[in-house]
């Protein structure tokens, strides 16, 4: 499965209505989406009235998208860390499950971004905050996934608590945060068992980080299976959280 397949059948198990009704007013406006992927949130975003212009760095991705012919969405290839002018101000800028890739410098890239939006304008950022909090699980196993997670934001690849502190850095960054929202998730936060197809997603993420292949080491296997073992049971308890903040740009 592509990972373009794997974003489609992601879709469903993101709670989009109660993110796009915490937003600002959309018909008649340009909305940024940022790290757009396969169009699905520019969909949505359109089907609410707005224009949509995406943007990633996937090329694949991004054919899959135009290949949708979304109304009133245009996608284009851009690297968000550094952005060229757009020939646009938007009057918000949306970016779901982004910011995590910036552990190191989401400050700079926000107050970037930012200059793509009219003054007044909005941001959303949705992000994911402890992936890996899935109970219950060994002790053994959450030191692994620790230490990946530690290992990724030493490195600068990725943050996995990221969610928490959407916040402070949109504050930092000279942002208003008017909104914080916890949303439901059927498949990164969830309680009880997992369906069928969810846990196809979990395992299919986990086989292709290979960091946490090198850490986990000979114990990958194990691990991996203990995490999608603990996902079907009935005693299942996610302390994964996925969080949502809405923030204004300074005004005129």
């Amino acid at each position: 499965m592509s990972l373009a397949d794997e974003y489609a059948r992601q879709r469903e198990w993101r709670d989009w209505r109660a993110i796009m009704a915490a937003l600002p007013p959309l018909d008649g406006r340009l909305v940024l989406d940022l790290g757009c992927a396969i169009g699905d949130q520019a969909a949505e975003l359109a089907a609410r009235g707005a224009r949509v212009l995406g943007v990633d760095l996937n090329e694949a991705l991004l054919d899959h998208a135009r290949a949708r012919s979304i109304d009133g969405a245009e996608f284009r290839l851009h690297d968000l860390r550094a952005l060229p002018e757009l020939g646009v101000r938007a009057d918000g800028a949306w970016a779901s499950f982004v910011a995590a890739y910036f552990p190191a410098d989401l400050p700079e890239a926000l107050r970037s971004w930012a200059r793509h939006v009219r003054p007044g304008g909005w941001v959303a950022l949705t992000e994911i905050d402890d992936l890996f909090g899935h109970e219950p699980l060994s002790s053994e196993a959450k030191a692994i996934f620790d230490a990946y997670a530690r290992d990724a934001l030493a490195a600068k690849l990725y943050d996995f608590h990221m969610g928490r502190k959407l916040r402070g850095y949109l504050r930092e960054s000279g942002f208003e945060v008017s909104k914080e929202l916890v949303v439901e998730d059927r498949e990164l936060s969830f309680s009880g068992p997992a369906e069928p197809a969810v846990l196809d997603a979990w395992r299919a993420r986990l086989d292709r980080l290979a960091l946490l292949h090198t850490i986990a080491g000979a114990s990958y296997e194990r691990v991996r299976d203990e995490l999608l073992a603990t996902l079907v049971r009935p005693d299942h308890r996610a302390t994964a959280r996925v969080y949502c903040c809405i923030a204004s740009t300074q005004g005129p």
